[in-house]
């Protein structure tokens, strides 16, 4: 007979809403919250360079199931871009590669940055982790293999110079959707301006529901180690990421059925309801909670709930 493998970790479910610091990566964050929570599951809702600081949302138990959602939600960023350098990264941490001594005044750039908004077309840079015949980006360039990127188009909400320290440096606020590189912007800009161009501080101030307001730092949370009912404090709900999804509510009963993957009849009112706060005709996608707990995302149709995923309670 074989044995089933014990599980680490306990079944915690919910989102931390993380500030990173720079020189972590994303994975060294994931793996410090596993330790600290002695949790099962962890994963994070979008990769945040190392240079960067700031919004890294952390994903916990039954909440890994909602990752997409993070990843598909609204950023934002604060980056400052250096002018008068490239280098082979975008970033400070790469080699520069070319120097210009033009230094573009603040109307030029913000004359420039209005062909950034809306939908755009944007090339990935080349340290990325977009897979090139297998391997990762990021990988073929740091072996200096020659390879392109093809241009992808991504949202841009908002884009606009919030400060000029000095004639060297911008700074610029980036609201953007899911496929967009920031540190792509210093790159397209600089050659637009006739001079070159990289990121020297980059901070995500939001995705989605969780800002940096609301965060919490790791120092914060390793100082709790000891306090589990502080610790758990910390976390927010599962569904805090799904914060714009309609909400049907279900009774415990029904609960019950959606957790086994079984379709259930909702009542007429609750069915307008959700009808009159959907955005879309076509979205038939809805959360079923039960008091304030999440049971199942799944679509409504001919006035049943049908799970299409599930979470355990």
């Amino acid at each position: 007979m074989s044995r089933q493998r014990k599980r680490k970790g306990e079944p915690i479910t919910g989102w931390i809403n993380l500030f990173k610091p720079v020189e972590m990566t994303s994975t060294q964050a994931v793996a410090i919250i596993k330790r600290l929570y002695n949790a099962e599951k962890v994963g994070h809702g979008g990769t945040l360079d190392p240079l960067a600081d700031g919004i890294l949302p952390i994903a916990l138990g039954q909440a890994t199931k909602t990752v997409q959602w993070a990843m598909d939600a609204r950023k934002e960023y604060v980056l400052t871009i250096r002018w008068g350098a490239s280098t082979s990264s975008q970033d400070a941490e790469g080699e520069i590669i070319a120097t210009s001594d033009v230094r573009p005044a603040r109307e030029a750039v913000e004359a420039a940055l209005t062909a950034y908004t809306g939908l755009i077309r944007q090339i990935p840079p080349k340290f990325s982790a977009i897979k090139v015949g297998g391997e990762r980006a990021y990988d073929l360039a740091r072996e200096g293999e020659a390879f392109e990127l093809e241009a992808r188009e991504v949202e841009v909400h908002s884009a606009a110079v919030i400060g000029m320290p000095d004639a060297d440096h911008t700074v610029i606020h980036v609201a953007s959707g899911k496929g967009f590189y920031v540190r792509a912007i210093a790159r397209d800009l600089a050659a637009d301006l006739g001079t070159e161009g990289h990121i020297v501080q980059l901070r995500r101030t939001r995705v989605g529901a969780f800002d940096a307001p609301g965060a919490v730092a790791i120092a914060d949370l390793e100082a709790l180690k000891d306090d589990k009912p502080a610790l758990m404090a910390k976390l927010l709900p599962l569904q805090s990421v799904l914060g714009g999804m309609p909400q049907v509510e279900v009774s415990p009963h029904d609960a019950s059925n959606l957790r086994q993957g079984r379709s259930v009849v909702l009542l007429p009112h609750i069915v307008e309801r959700w009808r009159s706060v959907r955005k879309d005709e076509d979205d038939r996608l809805a959360l079923a909670l039960s008091g304030d707990k999440a049971i199942a995302l799944g679509e409504i149709r001919a006035g049943q709930f049908e799970p299409v995923r599930v979470f355990a309670g």
